[in-house]
């Protein structure tokens, strides 16, 4: 009698420690799995604001999707055009028209600075250098404002992306350059330098 309720015991003692032992495993195996990322951010309209600087005079260029990526063909995509050896501040504004009402998407940026980089980059390079005005939290540039400075006359494109860079598993990723993350917009506006 005595052996037979030992031998329950034993058998009740391993199933508690086999449960427990499945338990801690299921609980390292999520430990372990990456957090999912921020999702990117739907942008249908991307403006880009010149004021020459010294003048109050401004010009704006736009692109405009407002069905995102896939559908419909964009319903306007602006050339960029500019005057040769200027310098212009440049902002940029980005929408999410696919809302009702429109859905701000640069007062997002500002609130997660920290986790997004606008990048301008023309080809051919002698058109246009950007240098950023702005920096995040941790001294890295976001480029929602800075300065575009024009070259010689000539053409060619104005790249804009916009890369989403979050944090992965509660780390910083953003390390100022285009490298981490993913793009949230990536725009070939025509240039035209003259």
């Amino acid at each position: 009698m005595m052996q037979h309720a030992y031998r329950r015991h034993i058998a009740y003692t391993g199933s508690v420690l086999a449960l427990g032992s499945l338990l801690m495993l299921a609980g390292c195996n999520k430990a372990t799995e990456p957090q999912p990322a921020d999702e990117n951010e739907l942008i249908t309209t991307v403006t880009l604001r010149f004021t020459e600087q010294g003048t109050t005079n401004t010009q704006a260029f736009t692109f405009q999707d407002k069905d995102g990526d896939g559908g419909a063909a964009p319903t306007r995509f602006d050339s960029v055009t500019l005057t040769a050896n200027k310098s212009y501040s440049l902002t940029v504004e980005v929408l999410d028209e696919s809302k009702t009402p429109t859905d701000n998407i640069t007062n997002e940026i500002k609130d997660k600075q920290d986790e997004h980089l606008f990048v301008y980059t023309a080809t051919p390079g002698t058109l246009l250098a950007y240098t950023y005005g702005d920096k995040d939290s941790r001294n890295f540039p976001i480029g929602l404002a800075g300065t575009a400075t024009t070259g010689s006359a000539g053409t060619g494109l104005l790249n804009v992306r916009l890369r989403h860079q979050p944090p992965i598993n509660g780390v910083a990723v953003k390390n100022g350059t285009v490298t981490p993350g993913s793009d949230d917009v990536n725009l070939n506006f025509p240039l035209t330098v003259r």
